[in-house]
Formats: structure tokens, sequence, C-alpha cells
């Protein structure tokens, strides 16, 4: 394959003096370890390796695109949580990053819980056999024959997230002749720094019950006063990809506030907290994530002074990581097709996939990593911006990044930290076929989410 120069967009020296891009790295070849899953690294010849196998193996047994995820880098991050937490805290796994029935038979064996938000989610647990009583249901709007379902299974507990939610769960839990595990869902009023569509703890949202005006309490005192439901405690998710830990304490400290005022109202002090999850990842090198073991430290050292200043005995603590387990675990591939120069700004670096299968960077103008994993290259950085093969115009998979002046099609390249959202936020614009999802591990890869057909497509259309 030829690897001959084209014509390029603005060089290194060129978009320094712009002052809006950060400088590229000083050798493209060399791979941040803060973006890229823990067995990924180059092989003699230059070529990403992912679990001891080439990408250009990868791409020949699989196609591009696709996602790769790394196994033992899942099993080991689900460790790392539930090591962190210990034995008297418990860590649900936030199915919405990324399900899969592979995914749930590995979070039952390296002894995570799972937070399911939709019938779907519920499905694929119990039928890759998660017990019940391990799984937590979320969403906003639960259908009753979601309930039911959830009940009938003995799920572990329910997130009430409105008054009309409280009085459905109530109803269907007594013609079960059951008492179902219930918490009751807080907006808190933080303000966490991330995008306004993934900041989920202030007042003018659809998630959750609100402690301003007292709704929280008289949530608790429905809930209380209601014999098919037992609320076992309080849930408060702040957001989506946060590194600091401000908002967790300012949001501890008023669930824990509220759990006081419900101990002095009714004489009942609730067994349980869950702070929720939203802790980010790096997705460039420019993000600092924390470690497991330092959100472990920091929420339980907040819960407990809280707890120890307004006299309760102090709860146990749950958390959801999704994105902090899965997200960094994978990459996806592509193959670069259209090259195209816009003298004075960028070039335009073409693929194979595009916002059908990552949506976030339109959605949430979020930021990704890129890198030439086929070879390496010394040719000098050029300004790019990948994009994807479909009708919009903001169609960007990555918005600025460097890569090599002498790209050519053909060539491959990987965007990491594509594990949580992506895969589970795909759609089929343009009757894109999603890409699959292969489990890569020890030197052999096999599919866990098969890549979609084209009689896939036409089953679906009955007309």
């Amino acid at each position: 394959m030829s690897r001959s120069a084209h014509p390029a967009g603005p060089r290194h020296a060129d978009v320094l003096t712009e002052g809006h891009y950060s400088a590229p790295a000083a050798d493209l070849n060399v791979l941040d370890e803060k973006v890229w899953s823990r067995t990924v690294t180059r092989d003699a010849d230059g070529a990403l390796t992912v679990g001891g196998i080439t990408v250009a193996r990868l791409a020949e047994e699989f196609g591009t695109p696709a996602y790769f995820l790394d196994e033992r880098d899942f099993r080991a991050r689900c460790r790392a949580w539930a090591d962190a937490f210990g034995p008297d805290a418990d860590v649900f796994y936030a199915g919405k990053a990324f399900l899969s029935r592979a995914v749930v038979r590995w979070l039952k064996e390296e002894g995570l819980n799972l937070d399911v938000c939709s019938g779907g989610e519920l499905t694929t647990a119990l039928d890759a056999g998660m017990p019940a009583e391990r799984i937590a249901f979320h969403g906003n709007n639960k259908t009753v024959a979601e309930i039911e379902r959830a009940v009938e299974a003995g799920v572990g507990r329910i997130v009430l997230d409105s008054f009309q939610e409280i009085v459905r769960v109530a109803h269907v839990a007594r013609r079960h002749g059951v008492r179902q595990r219930v918490q009751i869902r807080v907006t808190v009023g933080v303000e966490a720094h991330t995008h306004e569509f993934i900041a989920t703890a202030h007042e003018d949202q659809k998630f959750g019950i609100a402690l301003a005006d007292g709704q929280a309490a008289e949530a608790v005192r429905r809930a209380l006063a209601l014999d098919g439901l037992e609320l076992i405690g309080v849930h408060s998710h702040i957001g989506s990809q946060i590194f600091d830990m401000a908002g967790f304490e300012v949001s501890a400290r008023r669930v824990v506030q509220l759990l006081a005022e419900i101990r002095d109202e009714h004489g009942v002090e609730l067994p349980e907290i869950d702070l929720g999850g939203g802790l980010g990842i790096a997705y460039t090198s420019e993000d600092d994530p924390r470690e497991p073991h330092e959100i472990a430290k920091a929420l339980s050292d907040i819960v407990t002074r809280e707890c120890e200043a307004a006299k309760l005995r102090t709860p146990r603590i749950s958390v959801e990581p999704g994105r902090a387990i899965v997200g960094p675990t994978a990459f996806t591939l592509y193959e670069v097709g259209t090259i195209k120069p816009l003298e004075g700004l960028r070039t335009y670096v073409s693929v194979d996939g595009g916002m059908s299968d990552n949506i976030r960077t339109a959605l949430y103008d979020a930021e990704y990593s890129v890198a030439l994993v086929s070879r390496t290259s010394d040719a000098e950085p050029m300004l790019v911006r990948v994009v994807g093969k479909h009708c919009e115009s903001g169609d960007i998979v990555v918005k600025d990044a460097f890569l090599p002046a002498d790209l050519a099609p053909g060539d491959l390249i990987a965007v990491p930290a594509t594990g949580a959202y992506c895969r589970s936020m795909a759609s089929n614009y343009n009757h894109a076929l999603r890409p699959p999802v292969v489990a890569v591990r020890d030197g052999e890869a096999r599919v866990i989410v098969r890549r979609e057909t084209e009689e896939d497509l036409l089953r679906l259309d009955v007309g």
C-alpha cells in the first residue's frame, strides 16, 4: 500500500501561532498510557496491539469500524472498585454505559452488582445470570410493565424517581404480596462541572425529587406510609464525567441532612445512601481522573464526617461507576478513506464510521484522542479533524488532533476510551450498520456483540 504524502493542512508551527490548539506530542508514535487500555502497546513494527493481537489482524478478521474491548483491563477495573470500597459498601456497575451478556457475566464473576434503567437492560441482566437481588432498577419513567418485571424478578432495589412512581411501585408490590426495597432519588441542587446535558442534580431537569421546598421529605412520608414499600435509603447522582470531588461533598452533606430530618420526624434511620456515579475518565492527555481507592476514601470520609456531625449512624454507601470501568477499556478502530486538506485551516480525515458509532462529539462536544495505529511515521504532525461518512456537517469523531502528514487512505487509526456510551448510543443513521464489540484477551479475540448486517435492517422493515 502506498504511503506517499498528501497535500496537508497547517503544520505544527502554524497552529501554535493561532493559540487555539495544544501542541502535539513530541513523538506521535508514543501512546499516552492514560487514554489507552492496559494491554495496549506497539509491536516491533510499530503497529498497535491489544491483548497481544495487532490491529491489522483484528481489522482483517472483524472489519472496521469495530470496538475492541480489553477484557483483562475491564476485569481489573472491576476488582479495583470492589477492593477500594470493600465489603461494607456496594458497587453497582451502571449498565447504561455498555451492557452485554458477556459483560454481565464478568461483573458477576468479579463481585460487582448491576444498575439497569430499562426493561431491555433488565432482560439482558437476568438472561446472563445476574442474581436479581444484585440488581438496582433506575429510570425517570418506568412503565408498569417494567415495574412488574422487576418486582416479579425480585430486584434488590428500585430507585423511585417521582411521586407517581412511588404509588405505581407500591401498587405492583402489593398485588404480588411483597414489600419492594426502594430508594428515593433526590436532586440536591448541585451544579456539577460538566456538560449541561449530563448534569443531573440541579432542580431544572427531569430526574429525581427536589430537596427544595420539602418535596423529598414529602416523598419519604408517602413511601413510609405504603405497605408495599420498604424504604432503605436515599439516592443522589450529580452528573457525569466529573473530576472535582467538591460537588460530591455538597451532595453528601445535603443528603445526610435529609437523613437526619427523617430520623427526627419518623424515628427511622435509613440504612443506605447511594452517591451515584459520574466519575470522569481520561479522554485526552489533559484529563486527570482519580483512582478508585482515592474516590472511595474521599466519599467515605465525607459521609462519615457529616453523619458524625448529625449524630447519625453511618449508612452503607453504594456507588455506580459505569464509564469509569468500561470507558478506558475499549477503542474504536477505523480505516482512513478520503483525506481533504483545507489550506490555512486543517485537514479533514474521513473514516468508515462516524456519528452512528460515536454520537458523543456531536451531542456533548466531547473531546477524544486519536492515533495512527497500523504503522509508525516520522512525518511531521498536521492538524486534523476526524470526521465520519454521514450526511451531517456535525458528523465529527475527533474535533482537533494531530496525525502524521503522510497519513494515507487505507491506514488504520484508533480512537481510545470509547468503551462507554458509544456502542450504547449507536444508531443506524443513513442505514449504517452498527459495529461489533470484540473482546480481546491473551492473544484471543471473540465477538461479544456481532456486527449488524443488511439482513438485520431489512428484517425490521416489514412494509
